[in-house]
C-alpha cells in the first residue's frame, strides 16, 4: 500500500468516526447548556464560589464573569509558577522566571498554550497537573460558555439575557470536558501512552553523558489538551514525543479528539436556535475548507521535488517515521484550524507552501471547525459578515436567523474581525523593526521572516503552535507575544457578548420571499467565500514576503 492512500485510508476513517460522533454529542451538548436541573457536585462548587446558577445575566454581566475568573486564573497560575521550587513534587525545579511565568500563564488561561520552555525540564508535577493541566479544562470551557451566550443571542427574543457564565462554565467542565477526558485517557494509555508520578530517572548513556527522562501524568493531560483545543505539550517535543502519542492510531485518536466538539457544537448551535439545517450549514462551510486545506496540505508535501524526496516518498524532514507524512499533514491542518497548536511535527521543516497553509489555517481565524467555542463563535461572526455582504448585493436590510443585522451589529463584527490581524502585523511589524528580537531567528530572508510571523500568528490568534525555529524565551517574546495572546482572546470575547446581548434584545423578523435562505448550499458557499477573500485581503501581502517567497523559490 502506498502512502498516499494509507493517507486517504486515514482520513476517510477520520470522517467515519466524527460522522457517528457527531449527532449524539451536539444533542447532548445541546441538552447540558439548556437543562434546568444542577447536579449535586454542581450545587457544591457553586457554593464553594458563591454562585447563583439560576441567575439570568446580560452581556455585561456574562463579560464581568469572564474577565474575572480569567484575571484570577492567570494571578494562581502565576503564582503557582513563581513559587514552584517550594512545592513538594517540583522534581527540583527552580522556581519560573517572571517573564516565562507571565507568559506561560496567560498562555493557558487564554488557550493558547504557547510554550517558550521544555516541559519536561522545567515544570514538575504539580505545576503540569494541578496548574496547566487544570486550566486545559477550564479554559476550554470559558470558549464553550461564550459561544453558547452567542448562540441564546440568536434564539432568545427581547429579552437580553444570556444565560449564567457560572453555570454554562461548571456544566462545560463537569459534563462535557470531563467524561470524554476520562475515556479518552484510558484509551490513550491503552495505546502507549505514560500516566504516572515517576522522577526523573536515567534511560540510557551516550558518549559524554546521559540521557534522563521524568514521568508525569501524561495521558490526562493529552486528553484535554487535544480536547479541549489547547495544545500545550508534558514533552517539549510536544505530541511527536513517544510518551504522549505513541503510535499511529493514538495520532489518530488525538485528531479525532481535536475535531470532536468543534464540529458537534454545529449540531448544538442547530437543537438551539431551533433549525438543524443551519447548523448543517455551518458544518458544511467548516467541513469545506477543512477538506480543502487538508488535501492542499497532503498534495504539497507528497509531491515535492528532488532526489531525496523521492527517496523518502515526500518531505520527510521533521516528520517522525511512525507517522508519515499523511498523519503529520492531517495532524498539522487539525491543530492550526483549531485553536489547539498541538505538533506531531515540526512546521518549520514543511515545504515552503506546507508552512503557509498551517500559518494561513491560523489565520482564518480558525473557524473549520476552529476552537473549542471559539469556532463556533467566529463562524457565526463570519456568518453575519457574509450575510450583510448578501444584503447590499441585492438591496436590502440584511438579516440572520430572524434577527437584522444593521449598523451595531456589523459594527461589532467588524471589530471583532479586525482586532487579531491589527496584532499579528503590528507586533510582527515591530519584531522586524527592532534589532533585538531578529536575533531570536534562527534562518535569515523569507523563512526567517516565517517564524516572526508565525509566532504572532499563533499567540494573537490563541493557537500556540511554534515554527520550531525561532528562540522566544527572551523577555521581548515572552511579554508581547504574552500580550498578545490575552488581547487576542479576551477582546474579541467582548464583542461577542455585546454583539450576542444585542441580538438577544431584538424581536424575530419574519420570513418573506425576499429573505436569504441561509441553510442553502448557495449561503454556504458565500460564506467560505468571504472567510477566504477578507483573510486574502488581509494577510497576502505578509504571506508573499514569508511562506509564498519561499515556496517560489523552492
Amino acid at each position: 500500500m502506498s502512502s498516499q492512500t494509507a493517507g486517504v485510508l486515514q482520513l476517510l476513517a477520520l470522517i467515519a468516526a466524527l460522522s457517528l460522533a457527531y449527532r449524539p454529542l451536539g444533542d447532548y451538548m445541546a441538552r447540558v447548556y439548556s437543562s434546568e436541573k444542577h447536579y449535586r457536585p454542581e450545587k457544591w462548587i457553586y457554593k464553594a464560589i458563591g454562585a447563583s446558577p439560576a441567575a439570568e445575566m446580560r452581556w455585561p454581566a456574562y463579560l464581568r464573569g469572564v474577565l474575572a475568573f480569567s484575571a484570577v486564573s492567570v494571578l494562581f497560575l502565576y503564582l503557582m509558577q513563581r513559587v514552584q521550587g517550594s512545592l513538594p513534587g517540583s522534581l527540583g525545579f527552580a522556581s519560573i522566571d517572571p517573564d516565562q511565568a507571565f507568559n506561560t500563564a496567560a498562555s493557558f488561561v487564554a488557550n493558547t498554550n504557547w510554550q517558550s520552555y521544555y516541559g519536561e525540564q522545567a515544570m514538575g508535577h504539580v505545576v503540569q497537573t494541578g496548574g496547566l493541566a487544570v486550566q486545559n479544562f477550564l479554559s476550554a470551557a470559558v470558549g464553550m460558555a461564550v459561544a453558547v451566550a452567542l448562540v441564546r443571542g440568536f434564539a432568545r427574543v427581547r429579552t437580553g439575557e444570556l444565560g449564567n457564565f457560572w453555570a454554562d462554565l461548571v456544566r462545560g467542565t463537569v459534563r462535557i470536558l470531563v467524561p470524554i477526558s476520562v475515556i479518552g485517557a484510558l484509551v490513550l494509555v491503552a495505546c502507549g501512552a505514560i500516566q504516572n508520578f515517576s522522577g526523573i530517572h536515567e534511560v540510557g548513556q551516550f558518549v559524554g553523558g546521559t540521557q534522563e527522562w521524568n514521568g508525569g501524568a501524561v495521558a490526562s493531560q493529552e486528553v484535554i489538551k487535544e480536547l479541549g483545543t489547547n495544545g500545550g505539550g508534558y514533552f517539549n517535543a510536544n505530541s511527536a514525543h513517544p510518551f504522549e502519542n505513541p503510535n499511529p492510531l493514538s495520532n489518530l485518536f488525538e485528531i479525532f479528539l481535536i475535531l470532536l466538539i468543534p464540529f458537534a457544537l454545529t449540531r448544538t448551535f442547530g437543537r438551539m436556535v431551533g433549525s438543524l439545517r443551519q447548523g448543517y450549514a455551518l458544518l458544511g462551510t467548516m467541513a469545506t475548507i477543512w477538506l480543502g486545506f487538508t488535501a492542499l496540505m497532503m498534495w504539497t508535501e507528497f509531491a515535492h521535488h528532488g532526489p531525496a524526496f523521492e527517496i523518502a516518498g515526500g518531505a520527510m524532514e521533521g516528520k517522525e517515521t511512525r507517522f508519515g507524512i499523511a498523519g503529520s499533514s492531517i495532524f498539522a491542518v487539525a491543530t492550526t484550524l483549531t485553536s489547539t497548536g498541538a505538533v506531531n511535527s515540526f512546521h518549520s521543516s514543511y515545504t515552503g507552501f506546507g508552512g503557509g497553509i498551517t500559518m494561513l489555517g491560523m489565520q482564518l481565524g480558525e473557524i473549520a471547525p476552529g476552537g473549542v467555542g471559539s469556532g463556533l463563535y467566529g463562524m457565526l461572526v463570519m456568518a453575519i459578515i457574509a450575510v450583510f455582504l448578501a444584503g447590499l448585493m441585492v438591496g436590502r436590510t440584511p438579516e440572520y436567523l430572524g434577527k437584522k443585522i444593521g449598523t451595531r451589529q456589523i459594527k461589532l463584527a467588524a471589530c471583532y474581525i479586525l482586532i487579531t490581524p491589527a496584532l499579528v502585523l503590528g507586533f510582527t511589524a515591530v519584531a522586524m523593526a527592532l534589532p533585538t528580537p531578529g536575533n531570536s531567528m534562527t534562518n535569515s530572508g523569507a523563512h526567517g521572516f516565517s517564524e516572526i510571523l508565525y509566532a504572532y500568528t499563533s499567540g494573537a490568534n490563541n493557537n500556540g503552535s511554534a515554527f520550531a525555529g525561532l528562540n522566544a524565551d527572551t523577555q521581548w517574546f515572552n511579554t508581547t507575544i504574552g500580550i498578545a495572546m490575552l488581547l487576542g482572546r479576551f477582546l474579541p470575547i467582548v464583542f461577542v457578548l455585546a454583539l450576542a446581548g444585542s441580538l438577544a434584545e431584538q424581536k424575530p423578523v419574519p420570513v418573506t420571499a425576499g429573505t436569504l435562505r441561509t441553510d442553502k448550499p448557495l449561503y454556504a458557499g458565500l460564506l467560505v467565500g468571504t472567510i477566504l477573500i477578507i483573510t486574502g485581503l488581509t494577510y497576502f501581502p505578509a504571506l508573499a514576503l514569508g511562506p509564498l517567497a519561499e515556496g517560489l523559490a523552492s
